[in-house]
C-alpha cells in the first residue's frame, strides 16, 4: 500500500538541504529519466512576475474553462493541500494519482541530490503529459530564468506580470537585474504579454524579447485597461470591451484582468471568454471575505478578511484595497516571513488601520517572531500595536474592543494557509 502524499512530501523535503538552489541541471536530469514528459504537455501559457501571477492564472482559467476547454494549472506555494498546485483538466489532482506520480519520481531520481520544487514540478510534468487538455497554465515558482517550469522550450504565449523588489537573495538588489530573471521565461518567437512595469524593468524585458524575435503586447503600448464609471475598460487594436469589474477584489485586479483579457485574445477566443475571465475567476487568500468557518464564527459582528500579499508591492495593492472599502474602523492581523522587506510591506497600510496584532506563523521555521513584527509595524507608523500567540486570540482581543470591526489577517501566504486550514 503506498504511504500518503504528506508522508512522501516530507522525505523529498531531505533530498537537497537548501529550500531554494537556482539551476535546471538536477531537474533536466530527473526529466530524461522520466522520458521528457515536459515536451508532451499541452500547449502552455507560462506566468511570471513579482505579484499577480495567481490572479491572472485563475482569469485565464476562468475564461478558457468558459469556452469549454479543458486546462491544467500548476501553482505555488499551495495554501491547506499540496494537491491545490496541480489542477488536471480543470479538477485537482486525486491523492492516489499524486502518491502514484510522487512515488514514480522519486524512484527515477534515486536518491540523487533534488529540491522539492524541483522533483514536485516532474511530478506535474508527468501528470500533465498523460492527461489530455486543450492548455497548461504554468505559474514561476521563483525568478524565471533558473525556474523549474522553464524546462519548456516552445510555449503558446509568455506572461509577465508587474516586476517589483522581492527574493532579492536570490533574483538580485535591482529591479532591472530581477526584471532580467523574469525576462528569463521569453523563448524565441513567442509572444510575450507584459503588465504594468517600472521603465528599468520594461527596458530589460524588452531587450530580451528583440533579442529572440518574440512580439511583445506591453501595457499602455499595445492593451490598455482602467475602471471607468464602475466598469472595467479595456482596449487594444482589435477595439473596446466594457465588462463588469472584476469578481476579485482591488484596484490592482483590472491590470491583472488586463494581461487576462490580452492572453485570451492573442489565443483567438472572443469576448464572453473575457467576460468570464473578470467575473468567474476564483484566487483564494486574495482580499478574500471569510464568511463561514469555526474562525469567522467566533467574532459574528466582525467583517473577516484573508490576504497572503507579502512584499511592499503587495502592501501598496492591499491598502489601495482598504481605501475603497465602506468605513470601518479596519484591524490587522499580521504574521511575516523573516526573509521579507516587513517594513516596507506595512507602510502604506499604516494609514488604513487603526491596529496591528502581530502573531508568529505556527510550524514555519522563518516566521518573524511576533515581537519583531509588532516592533516594525511601530517603525512603519502604526500608533496602535501588540501581540498575540495565534491569530483566534488575536481575533478574540479585537473583537472584544470592537465587535463591528473590519479585521485583515495579512502579511504571508504561509500565515493564509493555516487560517484556510483553521477554519475549515
Amino acid at each position: 500500500m503506498s504511504q500518503p502524499s504528506d508522508e512522501i512530501l516530507a522525505r523529498l523535503m531531505s533530498l537537497h538541504p537548501k529550500i531554494i538552489d537556482l539551476t535546471l541541471d538536477r531537474l533536466t536530469r530527473l526529466l530524461d529519466a522520466l522520458g521528457n514528459p515536459e515536451r508532451a504537455v499541452p500547449p502552455v501559457i507560462h506566468i511570471a512576475g513579482t505579484n499577480g501571477k495567481g490572479s491572472t492564472q485563475a482569469m485565464i482559467r476562468a475564461g478558457l474553462e468558459s469556452q469549454g476547454l479543458r486546462v491544467h494549472a500548476y501553482t505555488s506555494p499551495h495554501l491547506a493541500r499540496f494537491h491545490e498546485r496541480i489542477r488536471l483538466a480543470g479538477e485537482l489532482i486525486s491523492e492516489p494519482a499524486l502518491t502514484a506520480l510522487l512515488d514514480e519520481c522519486e524512484a527515477a531520481n534515486g536518491g540523487a541530490n533534488i529540491t522539492f520544487f524541483e522533483i514536485t514540478t516532474a511530478a506535474a510534468f508527468l501528470a500533465f503529459a498523460r492527461t489530455p487538455a486543450d492548455f497548461t497554465l504554468l505559474e514561476v515558482g521563483l525568478g524565471g530564468r533558473l525556474d523549474a517550469t522553464n524546462v519548456i522550450d516552445q510555449p503558446r504565449l509568455s506572461i509577465i506580470t508587474p516586476v517589483s523588489i522581492d527574493h532579492q537573495q536570490y533574483l538580485g538588489e535591482t529591479l532591472p537585474e530581477i526584471a532580467g530573471e523574469k525576462a528569463g521565461i521569453i523563448k524565441r518567437g513567442v509572444p510575450v504579454i507584459v503588465g504594468p512595469q517600472d521603465e528599468a524593468g520594461l527596458a530589460v524585458i524588452e531587450a530580451r524579447a528583440a533579442r529572440l524575435g518574440a512580439p511583445v503586447l506591453a501595457y499602455g503600448q499595445h492593451w490598455h485597461v482602467a475602471e471607468e464609471n464602475g466598469r472595467l475598460i479595456y482596449q487594444d487594436e482589435r477595439g473596446l470591451l466594457d465588462l463588469p469589474l472584476p469578481n476579485l477584489p482591488g484596484p490592482h485586479q483590472i491590470v491583472n484582468a488586463g494581461a487576462a483579457i490580452t492572453a485570451l485574445r492573442a489565443l483567438g477566443l472572443d469576448d464572453t471568454a473575457c467576460e468570464a475571465a473578470v467575473t468567474r475567476a476564483e484566487w483564494p487568500a486574495r482580499m478574500q471575505r471569510l464568511r463561514q468557518g469555526p474562525l469567522a464564527q467566533s467574532a459574528p459582528g466582525v467583517e473577516l478578511w484573508l490576504d497572503g500579499g507579502h512584499n511592499p508591492a503587495g502592501g501598496i495593492a492591499v491598502a489601495a484595497t482598504l481605501a475603497r472599502m465602506p468605513a470601518r474602523p479596519t484591524h490587522l492581523i499580521c504574521g511575516m516571513l523573516n526573509t521579507k522587506d516587513v517594513t516596507g510591506y506595512l507602510r502604506p497600510l499604516a494609514a488604513q488601520a487603526v491596529s496591528l496584532t502581530a502573531v508568529s506563523i505556527p510550524g514555519e521555521p522563518n516566521t518573524l517572531p511576533a515581537a519583531e513584527t509588532e516592533a516594525a509595524a511601530r517603525a512603519a507608523g502604526f500608533a496602535r500595536t501588540a501581540t498575540a500567540p495565534d491569530v483566534a486570540e488575536a481575533l478574540a482581543q479585537i473583537a472584544a474592543a470592537d465587535p463591528q470591526a473590519r479585521v485583515l489577517i495579512c502579511g504571508s501566504l504561509y500565515l493564509a494557509g493555516q487560517v484556510l486550514k483553521q477554519n475549515g
